[in-house]
């Protein structure tokens, strides 16, 4: 495993060594991906600013079990939380493991001492059986990020549980 994850490293080296030889050489390289800086918009931030001062934040509860849920359901729960450091708290991002796990942070910061909420929508349309999502949020606490997890025991439709050994096969015939 060391192994691999070295020569992957190698493998993934800054590219300096890209496109140096022949008719290339007088190109201008084009710059390693780890050099690109993009501009965060609220909309596609993920990490916070390591700028901007660090906080803290407490959960009343960071992992929610719906227990057993009819697929098809869209069920959702609210995390609070209080910002318990000494600085305003942003939040940059909040991402569900899945599409099936949509959250919604609070988009202004929060002061020290203030509380806010994190809704979490989840659809079991086509999950079945026991599911566990995560949430993670990026925001300028430390540790950073932070993740909340939702669980949930989904029975399938009806007609799918009858059919839930039996696949089907098609032929090709010519």
């Amino acid at each position: 495993m060391v192994g691999l994850v070295l020569s992957f490293t190698v493998a993934c080296g800054d590219g300096a060594d890209a496109g140096e030889s022949g008719a290339d050489a007088t190109k201008t390289p084009t710059p390693p991906a780890t050099e690109v800086t993009k501009t965060p918009t609220s909309a596609d931030a993920t990490e916070a600013d390591p700028n901007v001062p660090k906080t803290s934040m407490e959960f009343d509860n960071m992992t929610h079990d719906f227990g057993t849920i009819d697929e098809g359901d869209k069920v959702e729960h609210v995390f609070k939380f209080k910002n318990s450091g000494d600085e305003p708290l942003i939040i940059n991002s909040a991402k569900g493991s899945c599409g099936c796990t949509v959250p919604e942070w609070p988009k202004e910061p929060v002061a020290p001492g203030g509380e806010g909420e994190i809704k979490v929508v989840f659809n079991s349309k086509g999950k079945k059986n026991k599911q566990t999502k995560t949430v993670t949020i990026n925001a300028n606490t430390d540790p950073n990020p932070t993740r909340l997890t939702i669980k949930a025991q989904v029975t399938p439709a009806e007609g799918e549980a009858a059919d839930a050994g039996k696949k089907d096969i098609k032929i090709n015939a010519k």
